[in-house]
């Protein structure tokens, strides 16, 4: 029985060195930097968020402190609702947030290499083959492109709904249709791109393969996948509720930012800045979301598994499903997410259709498997041990991509500390962006609400309300009389003013404008970055 374990455990062993390697030094400031991006705020937000609202109000799980005084505010963004689940048990046993945040982020890199590796494994037979196409979908650059989106790392879900597909149509049995359904759920759950572009490809996938690569009679393969696939649109149109209340009040993208976030042809020869070998490819035109290069290595192996071998379907059905994946990631610039994008509702929702490069490289990495399985096959053990090292070693210097590592606060400053000893209100924070001038601290202020979690007027989201932007613009000018009714009319009880980058003698007169103005200061103490002062609006 025992024996049963050692392979998996040893090959997750080698999956989580691989991710500590790959992105050092990240493991050794696991709790205390990340990558500097707001979104990083974010993640730590929704990840407290969720833990505190599984305990203190359950019902109310998508009415967020953030944005007051609107509902739903946790919906003008990924709720993230599978992460904010594993990682509840960190928060409540007290680990600080950044070290939660790390774990849940590293976490995810290693579960899509152990993913791929399981369904490259399946489909190959070979152990060395499903390693390197763990490699290529867990490390490669659009993975570091990435690396402050919580959401877009937890990508796992994918390689196993296709390894449950496959089964199903060899085994016919109904937990791999169920199986199948439900990994499409926890990937929408986990991110909301991921899961509608994995619903897309996995549906063209399924007629793919149903018609030529089913080991069992039709009606025993569809069945079970009409299951799943009853599952996962059950839970996706329950999660979908909060979503589509949300829409009625922000509408569709702008049809500029969808086209400022598709893919080009050239967005799969450019790396991040920050590549080792390929960084010199990232220039102005393919800027963040654009650079997509799926490394040399992954192509030239799937290239060789194509022409060592006579074809067979399942190569090419994976051909095909990467052509399509593509097509799609280029966006308005092609054919068929132009299509979705006019008649599906869904797809006018997303704006960053470059995300579907995730996938190209999730069809290259079995198209890679199935190059190496073919090169390795009939060959000696240490000359496969030989090929497999330096494939291996080639796709991680290829992927070497340069961190850039910040610290986070973990702990409350003392000015948060002092607004939490007092009795619950709504907080403003300031200074506060203009709408054109998004998102200034805003990620940063929803960050801290953790240490007390008041309600806040502001707040940072893929989306904004259309009324917080309107009400940005009455506060530009505070304290004067327009902003000090706002924030009465909004209810708010405490101010917090931040020195941030004023000179001291424009935060010292701006304080004294403040008390002139009726508000009536509590404490002037460290925000972790400079003096702040908390004031009580009367």
């Amino acid at each position: 029985m025992a024996r049963r374990f050692v392979q998996p455990l040893a090959v997750a062993a080698l999956f989580v060195v691989l991710t500590v390697a790959a992105t050092w030094p990240q493991a050794r400031y696991l709790g205390s930097q990340a990558t500097p991006h707001q979104d990083v705020f974010f993640n730590m937000w929704r990840l407290q968020w969720f833990a505190h609202a599984l305990t203190a109000s359950p019902t109310e799980l998508f009415d967020a402190n953030i944005f007051h005084p609107h509902p739903l505010t946790l919906a003008y963004s990924d709720a993230m609702p599978v992460e904010g689940v594993v990682a509840a048990p960190m928060v409540w046993a007290g680990l600080p947030p950044m070290l939660v945040h790390n774990v849940m982020l590293l976490g995810a890199i290693c579960g899509s290499g152990l993913a791929m590796f399981a369904l490259a494994r399946y489909l190959t037979g070979s152990r060395g083959a499903a390693v390197l196409a763990g490699i290529v979908f867990a490390f490669a650059p659009y993975r570091f492109e990435h690396m402050m989106h919580m959401e877009l790392q937890w990508a796992l879900w994918s390689p196993l709904a296709f390894l449950a597909l496959h089964r199903t149509l060899d085994t016919g049995k109904w937990q791999y249709g169920i199986a199948t359904g439900a990994c499409v759920a926890l990937q929408m759950l986990s991110s909301i791109y991921y899961g509608i572009f994995l619903a897309t490809l996995l549906a063209l996938g399924a007629l793919l393969f149903i018609v030529r690569d089913r080991s069992v009679p039709l009606p025993r393969a569809a069945l079970p996948l009409a299951a799943g696939a009853v599952l996962a649109l059950t839970v996706s149109a329950v999660y979908a509720i909060p979503y589509q209340r949300v829409h009625v009040r922000v509408g569709d993208r702008p049809e500029n930012e969808v086209t400022q976030f598709s893919a080009r042809p050239s967005s799969y020869l450019t790396a991040p800045p920050g590549n080792w070998l390929y960084g010199r490819t990232a220039g102005p035109r393919n800027g963040p979301e654009r650079r997509l290069f799926p490394g040399t290595i992954p192509v030239f192996l799937a290239i060789l598994g194509l022409l060592l071998r006579p074809p067979s379907w399942r190569p090419l059905g994976y051909l095909m499903l990467l052509a399509a994946a593509f097509e799609m990631s280029l966006g308005v610039g092609g054919y068929s997410y132009s299509f979705l994008h006019e008649h599906v509702q869904v797809y006018r929702g997303l704006r960053a259709s470059a995300r579907l490069g995730l996938f190209v490289l999730m069809f290259l990495a079995v198209l890679a498997a199935y190059g190496y399985a073919a090169l390795a096959e009939g060959r000696r053990a240490l000359i496969r041990a030989v090929l497999l090292g330096a494939f291996a070693l080639g796709l991680l210097t290829e992927y070497r991509t340069s961190a850039i590592l910040v610290p986070y606060p973990n702990a409350a400053p003392p000015i948060y500390r002092l607004l939490a000893r007092l009795p619950r209100g709504v907080v403003a924070e300031f200074p506060i962006p203009g709408p054109s001038t998004l998102p200034g601290n805003e990620a940063k202020y929803a960050y801290m609400s953790i240490f007390h979690w008041f309600p806040l007027v502001n707040g940072y989201s893929g989306n904004y309300p259309p009324s917080y932007l309107a009400r940005l613009q009455r506060l530009q000018d505070f304290p004067d009389s327009r902003s000090i009714a706002q924030l009465r009319q909004d209810k708010v009880n405490y101010v917090l003013v931040h020195k941030a980058a004023s000179s001291e003698t424009d935060f010292r007169e701006l304080r004294e404008r403040l008390t002139t103005n009726g508000l009536v200061e509590l404490g002037a103490f460290d925000d972790a970055e400079g003096p702040a002062a908390l004031y009580r609006v009367q």
